[in-house]
């Protein structure tokens, strides 16, 4: 149970950290994906590539909220 709690918390912060470039924005958003996947058992892979996705999107769309 302790593990999905800090699981959890590590998602939360990788995806509140936007980054400055879009390298950056790919590397946090994949991390938290990545740790997103492997906590429901799914595919960290697909999930890295899901999360840099979403996080690359949402941070080009909405700059002033990063």
């Amino acid at each position: 149970m302790r593990s999905r709690i800090w699981i959890g918390a590590a998602l939360l912060l990788g995806l509140a950290a936007c980054g400055d470039s879009v390298g950056e924005q790919a590397l946090f958003g994949g991390g938290a994906g990545a740790l997103g996947g492997a906590a429901v058992g799914g595919d960290p892979f697909a999930g890295a590539a899901v999360g840099a996705a979403g996080n690359i999107a949402y941070c080009q769309t909405y700059p002033q909220r990063c």
